[in-house]
């Protein structure tokens, strides 16, 4: 069943720039499809055409009658006071519903037996409880722990929250109402790594249909299975997630450019003939000069393909100062609060030349003010931080300040610069400022193409330790593609905030995680690190004996041994399984047949009898796995 088509669409903002020129795609039930495309090449207009907000001039948008469409970056305007809990609980405005109708229905079947009064309860009962109308604390509970919402969070104003907790919030909501069509708009921009990978495992068992514009590859690469990127206003499309898309486009490009080789050579070729017959056609032979004719036809009639265009690699990188010495940057005993709430303490760390290092943790944990400490932009309660006596810092901040953003572009690189016009205008282009883009003012850039402005101003700076604060925070793909590219020819100490772990993976040759106040200090890359946490979390989770130091009492050993007890284990797991199947099927089975009183009745009582098992298999798996872990130990 197609869930969304989008056929031909076109759409201009100004007189003959069309953002969209023909797009059209197709997206099934139940399909994960990322949408990409340049900032600007009309990614979030097709989310607001599908939404309504603004029309197409030419072309149909269909969705699948009865869907359910939730898109993430359209935050509804809420009554003044709403808490964050009231939003949140609108997305059970029709369970909530269903419970004021079953009260004054209560009340009626207290002043008499009307059968029509106790039909309707029936089936107004058997489709709360279908649609978790007893779960609703449960569920909500498990998406705000997820999304890291907590208790606090609820309780404040909706209005008082900043435009990331708000989108957040509203993430929250889309989930709890179980949206059959979620159109993801940057949902990962205000979420930390934790957030974000529960939001991964929820999309992977989401049942309805997604279609994603995101810049996190890594995310692209876990929850997409298709990619719709915009090119020229038309749709690209790729059969696969972006790790697909990264090869399939450059082997489409060689492709292209191959054919486009093929025709430039037959093309000489012929001109070369035709400019001969024209030369005998001069001395007379006008069958020769017929003949040249057709052949220049032939050949513009040939010059059908474009030189496939391919984007131009930074052409810079930073002016690099040689690191002398045994220690680059010493933190010794460090300790940060404000107010009451204690960051970080007791904080010892050293740092060798050229190390890569990425520190992570949740939002609000202290990384950017740890950054701060090091710049000297804040002070330290206690402790001290060196640095080694020959390190040069180029810092690129979160948020992006400059001392005059009434200036151009080019006038910011002479007066911060020791360059001529010439010289800023090159190093401008290199970073894809061009034409007339130089003589706009700093304020009238985007975020991202401020940290673009910031990090060529740092190129020429020769520096050995780089320090970047969310680098690839608002930029599109290509963009952190290019600030990549310039890290990757970097030598010096890298020390770096981020929640891409696309970036994370690359760079990283060791992790420092802050939580709880402290920072883990791990030495290594980031999926080697994913793999020490993921260890760490297996032990903590496994069962030990109360009393481990006590002498074990012997007990008669099963027949079989611990192999027929792992026989017993695994089958009690299927059985397991196969009745958490059945009861998903029952709870979809219930949902189609809740107009259906006689029908919901039969589901229910299969789903009473199945529940009842399940509990039983439940106990008989602990109690096998326990059984299997003492003997294994004894």
């Amino acid at each position: 069943m197609i869930d969304i088509q989008l056929a031909g669409l076109v759409k201009e903002f100004e007189v003959g720039k069309r953002i969209l020129d023909g797009f059209s795609l197709q997206v099934e039930e139940g399909e994960r499809v990322g949408l990409l495309g340049r900032n600007g090449a009309g990614k979030t207009t097709i989310f607001r055409m599908m939404t309504g907000q603004v029309h197409p001039d030419e072309g149909t948008i269909t969705i699948a009658p009865g869907k359910r469409l939730g898109l993430i970056s359209q935050i509804p305007v809420y009554p003044e006071g709403y808490t964050v809990r009231d939003v949140l609980d609108t997305a059970f405005a029709p369970l909530h519903a269903m419970e004021a109708e079953l009260s004054e229905l209560t009340g009626k079947m207290a002043q008499g037996d009307d059968p029509q009064v106790m039909a309707r309860y029936d089936q107004l009962t058997a489709a709360f409880e279908a649609g978790g109308g007893y779960d609703t604390e449960t569920r909500l509970n498990k998406v705000c722990n997820g999304l890291g919402i907590g208790g606090d969070m609820r309780s404040r104003p909706f209005d008082a929250l900043s435009g990331g907790e708000k989108t957040r919030i509203n993430l929250a909501r889309l989930i709890l109402e179980d949206t059959d069509i979620l159109l993801l708009d940057e949902p990962t921009n205000h979420l930390d790594l934790n957030a974000t990978e529960w939001l991964e495992g929820y999309l992977e068992r989401f049942k309805g249909t997604v279609l994603a514009i995101s810049h996190d590859r890594w995310f692209l690469d876990k929850v997409v299975r298709r990619v719709a990127e915009i090119q020229d206003g038309k749709a690209e499309l790729y059969s696969g997630n972006y790790s697909f898309y990264v090869e399939e486009k450059e082997r489409r490009y060689q492709e292209r450019l191959k054919q486009y080789e093929k025709e430039q050579a037959k093309i000489s070729q012929l001109e070369a003939a035709a400019e001969q017959m024209r030369l005998w056609a001069f001395k007379g032979n006008d069958k020769q000069y017929k003949r040249a004719i057709n052949m220049e036809r032939r050949i513009e009639r040939m010059r059908t393909t474009d030189k496939p265009a391919k984007e131009r690699k930074l052409a810079t990188r930073f002016g690099e100062r040689e690191f002398h010495g045994d220690e680059a940057l010493v933190v010794t005993d460090l300790k940060k609060s404000f107010g009451e709430r204690t960051l970080f303490e007791h904080i010892n760390l050293d740092v060798a030349g050229g190390e890569r290092i990425a520190l992570l943790g949740d939002n609000g944990t202290g990384k950017s003010t740890f950054i701060k400490l090091i710049m000297e932009e804040e002070t330290p309660d206690s402790g001290s931080i060196y640095l080694g006596p020959s390190i040069r810092i180029g810092y690129l901040p979160q948020i992006i300040h400059f001392d005059r953003p009434d200036r151009n572009l080019v006038d910011t690189m002479l007066y911060a610069q020791n360059c001529t016009t010439q010289e800023a205008r090159d190093r401008l282009a290199s970073f894809k400022f061009r034409g007339e883009d130089v003589f706009k003012q700093v304020s009238a850039l985007s975020g991202g193409e401020q940290s673009r402005l910031r990090l060529c101003m740092l190129m020429d700076s020769r520096i050995n330790l780089l320090i970047l604060d969310e680098p690839t925070n608002h930029l599109d793909i290509d963009s952190r593609e290019w600030i990549e590219e310039a890290v990757e020819e970097y030598g010096g100490n890298l020390l770096f905030v981020s929640h891409d772990r696309y970036f994370i993976e690359k760079f990283a040759t060791r992790v420092w995680m802050l939580e709880n106040g402290q920072i883990t200090d791990f030495r290594g890359t980031y999926s080697e690190f994913r793999a020490f946490r993921e260890r760490q979390d297996a032990l903590k989770n496994a069962k030990t004996a109360p009393e481990a130091d006590k002498p074990k009492e012997d007990k008669p050993k099963r027949p079989g041994g611990t192999k027929e007890l792992e026989k017993q284990v695994r089958a009690a797991e299927r059985a397991v399984e196969k009745l958490e199947v059945r009861l998903d099927e029952l709870s979809q089975e219930a949902e189609e047949a809740a107009s259906d009183y006689l029908k919901l009745q039969d589901v229910y009582k299969e789903r009473e009898g199945l529940e009842d098992e399940l509990a039983h298999r439940y106990a008989e798996w602990e109690r096998l796995a326990a059984e299997l872990e003492e003997a294994k130990g004894s």
